[in-house]
């Protein structure tokens, strides 16, 4: 096991994957001023996570609540429904949303009405969707890093040549000396989507879950190979690109959130106009023309890095093209029909039913408010 292991480092770490010809890693020793970047300086990625994670623990707690307080979000307490094992069985094993003759059904075999199976699916439901409070909790953490990243990103790029002239991020490569404003950048960006990777199970939960996963593991994966193969400078504008954009959205959640409509929609617009001039405009033709085609003009043999840098940039190419979609069906419902909904998100169901009736579910009284009714009105996410 340790020859086989030894093997596939040797490998994974051959010259050729990384590096142009005849160069090799005894080049990327420290020397004469010149600073490298160090494959082993990655593994403190994970310590500075578990950092971000602490700080984003106390934001949440000792700046975003008050702040919700202040907006005038509450956090409600959820009604737990009360124990019913064959419903808990058949909301865990069948469906979360059964038919109305399913409902008929397990309303005989729990010898309660049908309102209160309906009722007790929805508490139910209700309990598997993240408060008001905790969504709100989960936009601030991600606004406030996006935005000081993004200030801290121009910060450091600005008087970078190569930020206004991309052909500079080839010259002089590989010998590339590394500033302490780049360590920094990536480090703590690459520290943070290890953040977010650990925290997906209990973060709220949207429909394009597995496009989150996906590009999560993108981001780590092609910051982590950028600093191997010292391909810092271009790394800084791919990360400063994609944060420019999202703290827009970020703050559009938190007003929506709070029910301040007009101020939600202004940012989300704001928010569409970044991201589909810096994700479908900037990042293709300025960025992966970049990747793709300029290197050409600096070596004639590509390393295989190229091709599989290039290859997931093209995947998070691939994910702007989905999430531009997405963005494009929001913005074409707010325009017809005035309504600005994020479909990611799964509605919380309103209960109009007492703790009360919810009793006759657990004790099965079949002529308990038989005649009550129920509203299913949502509330905007």
């Amino acid at each position: 096991m340790a020859y086989i292991l030894k093997t596939l480092n040797s490998w994974f770490w051959w010259e050729n994957i990384w590096m142009p010809i005849n160069c090799t890693w005894a080049d990327f020793v420290d020397r004469d001023g010149l600073v490298f970047p160090k494959p082993h300086q990655l593994y403190a990625t994970i310590p500075y996570a578990f950092v971000l994670l602490i700080i984003r623990f106390f934001s949440e707690r000792y700046v975003a609540i008050p702040l919700a307080k202040a907006l005038g979000i509450k956090n409600v307490r959820r009604v737990k429904p009360q124990p019913n094992p064959v419903l808990e069985s058949y909301f865990r094993e069948c469906s979360r949303h059964p038919s109305q003759s399913e409902i008929q059904g397990l309303a005989k075999k729990c010898n309660c009405t049908v309102h209160l199976v309906e009722k007790w699916f929805r508490r139910r439901r209700n309990l598997e969707i993240p408060t008001v409070l905790r969504k709100f909790q989960e936009a601030f953490w991600r606004f406030s890093f996006y935005l000081t990243s993004s200030i801290v990103g121009f910060l450091f790029l600005y008087d970078k040549p190569w930020f206004y002239d991309i052909w500079q991020t080839w010259v002089g490569y590989p010998f590339q000396t590394l500033l302490p404003s780049q360590y920094w950048y990536y480090m703590v960006e690459i520290g943070f989507y290890w953040s977010l990777l650990f925290t997906l199970g209990i973060d709220n939960k949207r429909k394009d879950f597995m496009a989150h996963v996906v590009h999560h593991l993108a981001a780590i994966g092609l910051m982590s190979g950028s600093w191997c193969g010292n391909y810092v400078r271009l790394g800084t504008l791919v990360i400063f690109v994609h944060d420019t954009a999202d703290f827009w959205l970020e703050a559009a959640k938190m007003f929506n959130y709070a029910r301040w409509e007009k101020t939600c929609n202004m940012l989300f617009i704001i928010f569409s106009i970044a991201f589909f001039i810096t994700r479908i405009i900037l990042f293709p033709f300025w960025i992966l023309r970049a990747t793709l085609y300029q290197p050409t003009y600096y070596s004639t043999t590509p390393v295989i890095a190229y091709f599989l840098f290039n290859g997931m940039l093209l995947i998070l190419q691939g994910l702007h093209l989905y999430w531009g979609y997405l963005i494009f069906k929001i913005l074409k419902r707010f325009v017809f029909l005035k309504d600005l909904k994020d479909d990611r998100s799964d509605e919380e169901e309103e209960d109009s039913l007492t703790d009360t009736e919810e009793e006759s579910t657990k004790n099965g009284n079949k002529n308990s408010s038989g005649s009550s009714k129920h509203l299913l009105s949502s509330s905007h996410h």
